[in-house]
């Protein structure tokens, strides 16, 4: 689990294709004292586990699977990479709880400056933006970030001077690929709501309605 909030970056130094699937070697900017083979880190907001370490190099293996939700079928040598190490039950919960599964990917369409701020718009599919909401959260490229306002295509959201100084966000131009992930809490919602059981699941009881709620006194 982790937070959005990014710890540093990393630059991509080798990229290697196994099939559909591929392995990566980074450098991160900053030490990863700590850090041991096994290990969780977000890389541009997809958790991949760490297989091979030294120093401040460290390999991952990314399977088809992300590589097809992913920007990672795109990544190139010398390409700079958000970082997180994974959330230690100790620390402060600062951005929101992120998974490390990237749902899929946004287009940046539209960037321009307000005040002190960078108004960043991204477009994305019906199947991500049903989960977003005004002033929720959202994971771009692995940086927790604030909805300003979304329609059924499309999101907006206000990047401060330090988040594009510490993270790839600042350096984005119109028609980048991100990797998005929406809030987890709304699709556990949705799925509690729709009265949706388990596959495997011979259980004929409904499930969560509205009208179980209300019966129970949540609404």
């Amino acid at each position: 689990m982790f937070t959005g909030i990014i710890e540093g970056l990393g630059t991509l130094e080798a990229v290697k294709a196994g099939g559909q699937g591929r392995q990566l070697a980074l450098t991160a900017d900053f030490d990863l004292g700590g850090t041991r083979i096994g290990d969780s880190i977000a890389v541009n907001g997809a958790c991949l586990t760490v297989v091979r370490l030294q120093g401040r190099r460290f390999e991952v293996d990314v399977s088809p699977e992300t590589v097809a939700r992913t920007t990672f079928k795109a990544a190139k040598v010398g390409e700079r990479l958000n970082l997180e190490r994974a959330l230690r039950l100790s620390d402060r919960l600062d951005g929101h709880l992120v998974s490390g599964h990237v749902d899929g990917l946004g287009c940046l369409e539209k960037r321009e400056a307000l005040a002190n701020a960078i108004l960043l718009t991204f477009s994305v599919p019906a199947e991500l933006s049903r989960y977003m909401i005004k002033k929720g959260s959202v994971a771009v490229d692995g940086v927790s970030l604030t909805i300003n306002h979304c329609t059924a295509d499309a999101f907006q959201v206000s990047i401060i001077p330090h988040t594009a100084a510490i993270t790839t966000i600042g350096l984005k131009a119109v028609g980048a690929e991100v990797n998005i992930e929406t809030d987890i809490i709304g699709k556990y919602v949705e799925r509690f709501v729709a009265g949706e059981r388990r596959p495997e699941s011979k259980s004929t009881e409904g499930g969560v309605d509205l009208s179980l709620l209300a019966k129970s006194g949540f609404l």
